[in-house]
């Protein structure tokens, strides 16, 4: 299967103008998906520079968009019900014409949730509401009406190896994470996979999607053997520098040509 590039365009420190461009950018260099994120507040450089949150740039990176399928890397289960963000992203899917993924995680920004009033808890309440609520999402799609235009695949962000990924095997059919090694990717698969085999999943039906913050392109050869189907790169503003895209692209057009 020809392996895809994705680029997450992180809603921090530009201007929806610029964004825009970027996406559109993205979308003619033949990014294969073009991902947001969902916080409040950057994630680096100033700690209070521009930021927009999640739900209004998916929608607006659908609306500007033609090709690319459209995601975040990933929605925080914990900032809106569950029932609500199922219905947002089938209308965005509509939007889209059937590009959408249904990116969510348990979350973990700290910040966040202090400054917006959610109870940030532990790691496993946060894993435990995920769990809870990724049925109450999928009900709720089944009930929609017009459903989503395309299959809206559910894509889980994370790398636990005792929940996380055992919610992978269970409910998604696309895991995010990053890694810097080849091993650790090997191990987490590994992982994954004998929680597919516990709970009855096909585990080549769960495509990997994997990023590392070291630069995935000193590692895509190996991932792309190892049966990675996407690879992904990240980029914030102002000024957001496509550089690493463009080369990921050139390297996934050789390597499928190969």
């Amino acid at each position: 299967m020809p392996i895809r590039v994705g680029v997450q365009v992180q809603p921090q420190h530009a201007d929806f103008a610029t964004m825009r461009k970027t996406w559109r950018d993205a979308e003619e260099l033949g990014a294969d998906t073009i991902y947001t994120w969902d916080h409040f507040y950057p994630l680096s450089g100033a700690p209070d520079g521009e930021h927009f949150e999640g739900v209004v740039s998916l929608a607006a990176l659908a609306a500007s968009t033609e090709r690319a399928r459209v995601g975040a890397l990933v929605f925080c289960n914990t900032y809106r019900n569950p029932q609500l963000l199922a219905d947002v992203h089938r209308t965005v899917d509509q939007l889209s014409g059937g590009r959408v993924i249904f990116g969510i995680g348990a979350g973990w920004f700290e910040r966040d949730y202090d400054e917006y009033g959610y109870e940030f808890g532990t790691a496993p309440d946060r894993l435990r509401a995920l769990g809870r609520d990724l049925p109450l999402m999928k009900q709720r799609l089944k009930k929609l009406n017009p459903p989503p235009v395309g299959p809206m695949p559910f894509l889980i962000g994370g790398r636990g190896e005792k929940v996380t990924l055992k919610l992978v095997a269970q409910h998604a059919q696309m895991w995010h994470t990053f890694v810097d090694d080849l091993g650790v990717y090997n191990h987490l698969a590994g992982v994954l996979a004998e929680h597919c085999a516990n709970v009855g999943t096909d585990s080549a039906t769960i495509e990997h999607v994997i990023g590392s913050f070291k630069g995935v392109g000193n590692l895509a050869d190996d991932l792309a053997a190892a049966g990675v189907a996407e690879l992904t790169v990240g980029v914030s503003g102002p000024k957001y520098d496509l550089g690493e895209l463009r080369e990921l692209i050139a390297w996934r057009d050789r390597y499928n040509a190969g």
